[in-house]
């Protein structure tokens, strides 16, 4: 089963040209973890699983769209599933910032030492840049990107317009990613 970044990028490639093995062996190695994210997003386990549905038939179509050099496959993917859930949530009703959770759990993933080694270390460089940022993009930052609130609920939550979330999401992803690059 495939589960290192390297494994999922080959699948990925290999889906792109229409290998349905692949693809098969791409499903079993993320659904748990897609999932887990739409679960966590819908609260739904019926509208979690077809939304995954969904997100898998786009992965088929879209795979050679997927570029190892800006995202992980489980980061790529995983903003697919996102987002549509984000675009079911807005289609059903508006979320407060009231009803969402303090903390999101997502599903586990095995991964061995090594790749375990080499996330702790992303996520070490990932939080030290994200540190560079002043705290209320900060703060702004994993709000959208970690907890899935839209531009309009965190122009509410910061009393400021859309266009200037917006651009303050952009360029804090601009710091995040010079800082992050090696």
């Amino acid at each position: 089963m495939a589960k290192t970044a390297e494994d999922l990028s080959r699948l990925l490639g290999e889906i792109a040209q229409g290998d349905r093995q692949s693809f098969a062996a791409f499903y079993s190695a993320t659904s748990s973890k897609l999932f887990g994210v739409c679960l966590s997003l819908l609260k739904r386990r019926d509208l979690a699983e077809e939304i995954v549905q969904e997100v898998y038939v786009k992965i088929w179509a879209r795979a050679s769209d997927f570029d190892s050099g800006r995202a992980s496959p489980i980061t790529w993917i995983a903003t697919i599933a996102r987002n549509r859930c984000l675009d079911e949530l807005r289609k059903k009703s508006a979320v407060s910032l009231d009803e969402l959770q303090e903390t999101q759990e997502f599903a586990a993933e095995e991964i061995n030492p090594l790749a375990g080694l080499e996330h702790g270390q992303d996520l070490a460089a990932l939080m030290r840049c994200l540190n560079t940022l002043e705290e209320e993009k900060k703060q702004m930052i994993l709000l959208a990107y970690y907890r899935g609130l839209s531009r309009e609920a965190l122009s509410q939550k910061f009393a400021k317009p859309v266009a200037t979330i917006k651009t303050w999401l952009h360029r804090s992803l601009a710091q995040l990613r010079t800082c992050l690059t090696p």
